[in-house]
């Protein structure tokens, strides 16, 4: 009797420990590429990982431990496609750089001027050279502090100080808050119908950031501008494509920085009709920006090879002063664009720091007395299916159609 006893017993055990295995297993069942596969890399990395739910499939994840980061989302539950770029190589590395740490987020929080003579990026007095460029810790390495969560929205903050290129050090206090938002709320604030054959995911982020110094940022002191960085995977056909007010240049300044890191070339950069178009396919580095004059606070990105759509809209004030960001100290540091895009591609060793594509957005200058603060709001929606039923969007949103080859 006590040998049957003790064969139940291990039989049970086994069964157990198999059970446990199999669910162990299971998490791995995705496939690389699919938002399940990176919840399940994300929460081994962040176990304060906080993510947003809402109906048919829409998930947002937010991690603390880096630096409030949405990392990615999808529209389509755990099998549908992660949405935003995870960098799953430098997150195994275990390796701190000493520049940037590139993690990835589809939405992540940084402070600007990132060059220029109120650069918090480069040590007073240093050639802005890569060498010397450094990513202040608050924004790159360190956690966040967690205020609140639900399966909504999460509200987030973190103090820090930054020294910018003059030699301040600005102390500051950052609130951020992410909020998922549903397809009822989708189709009032963009003002759209949604096809029942569409999955959507979205979600908005608002900043506040206050001065905690003794005293005003100022032109002599130098100031900062918040700085909101998508970034989403690049494909073969994608591209990115932003609206603009047309107009003189003597009234409304140029139609685009194109030349950040050399000019883009004339197949890469399509300019026509109140439109900009960038090909982001992540093969060829290539940054462009846009003042507040001309940008229409609202950007999208097309991959019509996985049918996304992506659409950001942002604030912009058009009387504002923006930062320069320009590596560029002999520049006017009161002159810079509203909002960037980025196609990621090969560094001059033959590296690359993804691939990925960005869509970028930035306050006004933050000159703040001490105690007052700054908000920016910028809000990204993501809608999945195919190209038939995506493209009422862009023809309401933006005036294109998606059938239409760009590039």
């Amino acid at each position: 009797m006590k040998r049957i006893t003790v064969l139940l017993t291990a039989l049970f055990v086994l069964t157990l420990l198999n059970c446990n295995n199999s669910k162990k297993k299971s998490m791995y069942f995705y496939r690389k590429g699919a938002y399940g596969y990176d919840l399940q890399f994300l929460k081994e990395k962040d176990s304060s990982l906080i993510v947003l739910k809402g109906g048919n499939g829409a998930e947002v994840i937010v991690s603390p431990k880096y630096q409030a980061k949405v990392f990615t989302s999808t529209a389509n539950g755990p099998d549908g496609n992660s949405l935003g770029f995870v960098n799953h190589d430098v997150l195994n590395s275990n390796v701190i750089d000493e520049h940037m740490n590139g993690y990835g987020g589809e939405n992540r929080f940084w402070l600007g001027p990132e060059g220029g003579q109120y650069s918090i990026y480069f040590e007073k007095g240093q050639e802005q050279a890569y060498d010397n460029w450094h990513t202040p810790k608050p924004i790159d390495i360190e956690p966040w502090d967690v205020v609140s969560s639900n399966e909504k929205q999460a509200v987030l903050k973190k103090e820090m100080t930054v020294t910018n290129y003059r030699g301040y050090q600005l102390k500051l206090n950052v609130d951020r808050k992410i909020e998922l938002i549903d397809n009822s709320q989708i189709t009032g604030i963009l003002g759209i119908g949604l096809s029942d054959k569409i999955n959507a995911v979205a979600y908005v982020t608002d900043h506040q950031i206050t001065n905690l110094n003794d005293f005003e940022w100022n032109t002599e002191t130098g100031t900062i501008c918040i700085w909101i960085l998508d970034m989403f995977i690049p494909a073969p056909r994608a591209f990115t494509f932003i609206p603009f007010n047309e107009g003189d240049e003597a009234g409304l300044g140029k139609i685009a920085t194109t030349d950040y890191f050399g000019e883009i070339p004339a197949d890469r950069l399509k300019i026509k009709d109140g439109m900009l178009y960038l090909k982001t396919d992540g093969k060829y580095r290539s940054k462009m920006g846009m003042n507040g004059k001309r940008v229409k606070a609202i950007a999208g990105n097309y991959d019509p090879d996985s049918g996304r759509l992506t659409v950001t809209v942002f604030d912009v004030d058009k009387n504002a002063t923006y930062l320069n960001q320009e590596w560029n100290p002999a520049k006017d540091p009161l002159l810079g664009d509203a909002m960037n895009a980025y196609n990621d591609g090969p560094l001059e060793d033959g590296s690359i720091m993804g691939p990925f594509l960005e869509v970028e957005s930035v306050s006004p200058a933050a000159f703040l007395k001490s105690a007052e603060s700054l908000s920016h709001r910028h809000t990204v929606f993501h809608f999945v299916g195919e190209e038939n039923d995506l493209n009422p969007i862009a023809e309401k949103l933006f005036g294109i159609s998606l059938t239409k080859a760009v590039f």
